[in-house]
């Protein structure tokens, strides 16, 4: 496996539905949070930079998997571990998982491309192959 991140989350009552319990979009969000993170702590300037500097608008998701294990609620703080586990020639395959101490929370894996503004229709965007410079620091 390559280079891991953490990034904690704090969790605030409004995170949670109305039993106390984390609404499973919060993870969701903070997941896609700590993609961000651990692209820029190798060193990759974030996304509003790189589609100035090179046209990379960001990197969305194709897919999203993930498993819930235990509850979490507010006051609560929670650790997110994330690294690439697979590189493809368009797409990577990033892992989360969600810790509290020693309590697995969630893990999740998503399945990302980067991408670029289309030159014909700036509203529409495209995939590009990964780039490599960008692959390297990550590795």
């Amino acid at each position: 496996m390559g280079k891991t991140t953490t990034m904690n989350v704090d969790i605030r009552f409004g995170d949670c539905d109305p039993a106390g319990i984390v609404f499973f979009p919060r993870y969701h969000r903070w997941m896609d949070a700590a993609s961000l993170n651990f692209f820029m702590a190798q060193g990759v300037p974030p996304w509003h930079e790189l589609e100035h500097t090179r046209g990379i608008v960001g990197t969305p998701l194709l897919e999203h998997h993930a498993r819930f294990v235990k509850s979490a609620t507010y006051g609560e703080r929670l650790t997110i571990t994330t690294s690439i586990v697979e590189w493809r020639p368009k797409v990577f395959l990033q892992k989360h998982v969600v810790m509290r101490g020693d309590d697995l929370i969630c893990e999740s894996t998503e399945t990302r491309i980067f991408v670029v503004r289309d030159e014909k229709d700036r509203r529409r965007i495209r995939a590009i192959p990964v780039p490599e410079d960008i692959r390297a620091l990550c590795e």
